[in-house]
This record gives structure tokens, sequence and C-alpha cells, in this order.
């Protein structure tokens, strides 16, 4: 399926996502172009000859790329934010950061869902959610994004899908986890639910909707990422369950884990709002070598018996 009417994209970091957004957005025939901080300098023209701006930069990199662009980004020009995570030391997720720096009134939606990067770049079906309070800007992103691999989802609600976004990524390393100590279906579904609750939390007190946690940038999300080991996340749970540390699970997957900053700042979240976030705990209690993956399993089964509480 070739694009409704080619656009120009500039594209903000090449790593994995961000190089295939550009094959896919390239190969339904809009024009790409990117830029990374390898590159040197700042993507003025870049900006300048752009229709949209899609930001796939991780998460530590938002914010000072925001205040850089801030005085050069040109009136009218969208952004579409693809990164996923909450920042520590600002405890906002990325459009948030982006709206803090760049001049008030640009036009911003947040892409999220099941995007594993190489299954996409396999050619294999795909969908997502678009997520603006901007309704015109989801549906103009909706019908030239969307193609024969990636087909896209309008939403309402770019806080919400940001944050499950960010939250799948901690419940997917327990899930590695999890499967890595091969505790079974039983155990493993009953993490899946409990994770929910805890990201509809964080969910609903960033100012979202629990309800996006039953769509796909949600649940849809957490499926993907918590059962394959294409999944960064998913993998280093699994090297955690293994014995490897921290620093020789990072060594071996050579790309940035999320889910391991992310769940610093959905705790320290926590403790600012009096959250309880049992599974998040033991997540970080493991990555920072505090508890061994089996000790984090008898804490979360030894826990005071509760009522189940829906998300």
């Amino acid at each position: 399926m070739m694009a409704a009417m080619s656009l120009r994209i500039t594209v903000l970091g090449r790593g994995a996502w961000g190089r295939t957004l550009i094959d896919l957005w390239a190969a339904q025939g809009h024009h790409l172009r990117s830029w990374s901080r390898s590159d040197g300098g700042l993507p003025q023209g870049e900006l300048l000859q752009a229709d949209l701006v899609v930001s796939a930069v991780a998460m530590a990199g938002v914010a000072p790329l925001a205040c850089e662009l801030a005085p050069l980004w040109p009136h009218g020009l969208p952004l579409l934010s693809c990164s996923k995570g909450i920042d520590l030391s600002r405890l906002a997720t990325a459009s948030q950061l982006w709206q803090q720096g760049l001049p008030a009134g640009v036009r911003l939606a947040v892409l999220s869902g099941p995007n594993l990067a190489s299954e996409l770049q396999q050619g294999l079906p795909a969908a997502s959610t678009l997520a603006s309070r901007d309704a015109d800007l989801s549906h103009w992103l909706q019908h030239h994004l969307s193609g024969d691999c990636l087909r896209l989802y309008r939403h309402h609600d770019p806080l919400g899908s940001e944050a499950a976004g960010a939250l799948k990524n901690v419940i997917a390393i327990a899930a590695g986890i999890c499967d890595g100590l091969a505790l079974g279906a039983n155990a493993k579904a009953s993490l899946l639910c409990r994770g929910l609750v805890e990201m509809g939390q964080v969910v609903e007190g960033l100012g979202g909707e629990s309800t996006t946690l039953y769509g796909l940038a949600g649940m849809g999300d957490l499926l993907a990422t918590a059962n394959s080991r294409l999944s960064r996340n998913y993998s280093f749970g699994l090297m955690l369950a293994e014995g490897q540390t921290t620093a020789e699970a990072m060594t071996s997957i050579g790309a940035t884990v999320e889910g391991r900053f992310t769940v610093e700042a959905a705790l320290a979240l926590a403790r600012q709002q009096g959250w309880h976030l049992p599974i998040c705990e033991q997540v970080a209690a493991v990555i920072q070598a505090r508890r061994t993956p089996q000790d984090a399993v008898r804490a979360l089964m030894g826990r005071q018996l509760k009522a189940e509480v829906r998300p």
C-alpha cells in the first residue's frame, strides 16, 4: 500500500526503533530524513524541510533535545513522539517533556503499542495506537502513516498510552524473571494480571485513563513485550533469572533497556503519591542486587492477603 500522499518526515534518533520507522515509511513512499547525536550539531535544516517530525530518541535524550530545538522549531510543524519511559529526574513522560521544552501550541501525538522492531523489519503485520488530544492531527497521521505492515488506531489519551507503554517494560522484566525461573503458566498469568493493576495506578496517577490499559497501548503492548525474546526488557529479566548480574545482562543485550530506568521513576512517583507497587519494588530489588530472583518471588507470594482490585 503506497502512502495516501507523500510526506517529508524527519526522524530524530537512529536506534533500532528509529531505523525501523525510517524503513517502514520510506517503503510507503514517504521522503525520509534522519538525525542522531552522532551527526553532530542540531537538525535545523531537517526541521525546516519536514511536514512531520518523529522522535525515536531514548528517554534520557528527550528533555535536553526538546530544549535545544525549541528556538529552531518551525511554526505549525507537528511532532509524533515514539519514546517509551518515564524520565527519572522530572518524573514525566516523553510528550510531557516535549511540551515543557518546545514552544506552546506545537501539535503533538504519541505512537504506542505492540511494535517489536525486528518483526516490523521482517514485514510482519502489527497494529499500534496514535494517541492525541488533537483529533484532526490523529486523523491526518492515521491516514498517511498506516500501511500494509502497520495498522494505526486513533486514541484520545496520550498520557495513558505513554504511561502504559512505559510500565509494561517493567512488568516484562518481571515476566522474563518468571519464565527464567520456570515458574509456570499460572504464575505468569497471575503476574501479568497483577502487573496491570500497578500499570493502572501509574496511568491514572499521571492523568491518563485506566481504560486505556485494555487497548493496544496497554494489554497489547504488554502481551508482546512480556512473551518474546525479541523484547530487550523480557530478555533482561531472563538473564537476571539465569544468574547474570545487571552489568553482565546489559553487556549481553548491548542496547538500552528502558524498564531498568522506568522502574526507578515509577517507585519515585509511588513514594511521592503513596502508591503501592509491589512488583515494581521487587524488580528494582533484583536489578540492584538487593534480592535474588528467588527471594523476590517469595516476597511477592508472602505478602498480606487482600481483595483483588481491578486496574
